[in-house]
Order: structure tokens, then sequence, then C-alpha cells
């Protein structure tokens, strides 16, 4: 059986996920399975490409519904999973048992788990260090900012990597490593050794980067980084530098997108009402109640600084 498994792409939940996922496949479905990958990225307009599923079993994970008649199993958990309400009324009339939608999961990678262990029986005790880190660094679980900004976690030194890599194909080869290999002998490898220490020293400069530009009034820092080329940021840098913040909103451009990333501070103990997701989801956006963003084309600069400004003015406001 060939099968491929589409993963959100440059993400840590996102690799885990399409790795989880293709060990229940050949421990309960097919030993012999021969397995293809292709990351996903959110970007402005149509995110599935005509003919992506080419494969006779072909398998989202971690990204956005397809209503497409070639796909045949899918797990994802953000609230902005379906790009339509066509999307969704279609996944609602699905009687294949193949679809599966967990919202109320921090992490894909613990969806999957949970869902092929108690439908299908799965169990896998060699990727539980995994799944702990992927739900861990997915839902913002780290018992402190230290943890996810100063980076001494193996997982958390392989994130950094994960997003900032630039061969196009990294992630692909990373899957099997991670079906075969612990977390601490995978970052030990020389090469991902020499990436992570170039990106942390890109790092330390994007902290100073963001100290210099980022406001914060009335709870909410916000920062415009988008003639920097720097999209990969660490995204709780701002309340690494900001504790008293309880949201941020940040925009960053690259050669693919404009990108707005909207988060709030898993270590505020302040009220957070906002839904960020519902709030992106506005301008064409969308992921969770706590954490979203927008993808916008690289040209709309002038949109997108105007949607970040509304955005700011709501959090700080309270409005909406």
């Amino acid at each position: 059986m060939a099968v491929l498994v589409c993963f959100h792409d440059r993400c840590f939940d996102g690799v885990c996920s399409a790795a989880v996922f293709t060990r229940f496949y050949r421990q309960c479905v097919d030993a012999k399975a021969e397995f293809r990958y292709r990351g996903l990225m959110h970007r402005a307009g149509q995110l599935f490409d005509e003919g992506l599923f080419d494969a006779e079993e072909n398998v989202i994970v971690d990204f956005k519904y397809s209503s497409s008649d070639h796909l045949t199993w899918w797990f994802d958990h953000h609230q902005s999973a379906f790009l339509t309400e066509a999307d969704a009324e279609h996944f609602r009339r699905d009687r294949s048992g193949k679809k599966f939608y967990g919202p109320d999961f921090r992490s894909c990678t613990k969806f999957i788990a949970h869902t092929a262990s108690t439908r299908f029986g799965f169990r896998a005790p060699d990727l539980e260090d995994l799944v702990h880190w992927a739900d861990l660094i997915d839902g913002a679980q780290y018992p402190d900012i230290r943890t996810a900004v100063e980076m001494h976690e193996p997982a958390t030194q392989l994130t950094l990597v994960i997003e900032g890599a630039g061969e196009a194909d990294f992630c692909v080869r990373l899957i099997p490593e991670l079906l075969s290999r612990p977390l601490k002998e995978i970052v030990a490898r020389a090469h991902i050794r020499k990436a992570f220490e170039d990106l942390y020293s890109q790092h330390l400069r994007s902290i100073e980067l963001i100290r210099g530009r980022a406001e914060l009034h009335d709870g909410v820092v916000f920062f415009d980084v988008a003639d920097q080329n720097l999209e990969g940021f660490n995204k709780f840098i701002p309340y690494y530098l900001f504790p008293g913040a309880v949201y941020s909103v940040g925009l960053s451009r690259s050669q693919e997108r404009i990108k707005i990333a909207v988060g709030s501070n898993p270590w505020s103990s302040a009220p957070k009402t906002a839904n960020l997701a519902s709030i992106c989801e506005r301008y064409g956006g969308g992921g969770h109640a706590k954490v979203a963003a927008i993808s916008l084309l690289p040209t709309e600069l002038e949109r997108a600084r105007s949607v970040a400004a509304q955005i700011v003015h709501e959090l700080r406001t309270g409005s909406g």
C-alpha cells in the first residue's frame, strides 16, 4: 500500500503527528505500507494544490480538513479546522471511521495516540516521550518561561531547528528519525547540532530585536518586524521580555507570506476572555482559542498592518 501523509510543516506537533500516525498505520493497518510525506504550510489562498492526493491512501494530520474524495485519513485538533461550513458538513457526513476531530486536545500527536489506542488498540511505549513533548510544546505547558525561551531540553532545541530549518525537505527526512531514535540522540547528530547552534544565535538576536520594537500597553504587547525576514521567531519571547503582557500581536514577513501571530501568555494569571481563533477567523486565519495566526500575501503589508492594528485595539479595549 502506498501512503501519503500530509502534515503541518515546520511544526514540532505536525512532524510528531506524522511519525505517530506512521507507527499506528504500520502496526494496526498494514505493516508493509510504503510511506511518503509532504509538509503543508498555512498561506493566503488555496491550501491544497490540485493533484495533491496521489497515493492509494492519503492522510492529513495536524492541518485543515479537505473534502476531497481522495482523502482517506484525517486527524486535527484546531478550532479552525474547517475552511468552510461545507467542509465541516462534509466531515459530519463521513462514515469511513478514518476521520477524527479533537478540538479538546492540546496537540494532534496526543490526539492521534489516544484515538488510535481507544479505537484500534494501538500501543507504542517507545514513543511516549515524543507524545509527551509534542503535547507540552504545542499546548504551551512549559513549567516556566525560561524553559520555553532558553531551550535547554532536547525537544525544545529540536523545535527551534524544525521551525527554522532552511532545507525544504528537512521535516520529511526527520520523521523516520523520530520513529527510531530518542530525541536526545537526534539533537546530538552533527548536522542538527550545527543547525541548532546557528539558529540559537539568530534566536538571541531576535530577542534583542523584539525588545527594541515591542510596545506594551493595556496588557497587550505589539511588535512589527516585517522588515527583518524574521517569521520564525519564538512565540514566547514577548512574555519573556514583558512578563506583565496578557496578549501579544506580532507582524512578520517572509518570502512566502506575511504572518500576524496572536497569542496569550500562559504564565499570566489575568483572565483571558478573548477567543483568538475566532478573532483571526474574521480575517481568513485561525488556530486555537489561546494562540492563532493570519497568513496574507507577501505584497499585502499595508493591509496586514491595518489588520494587526485592529486586533491590537480589540484586545487592548476588550471590545468584540
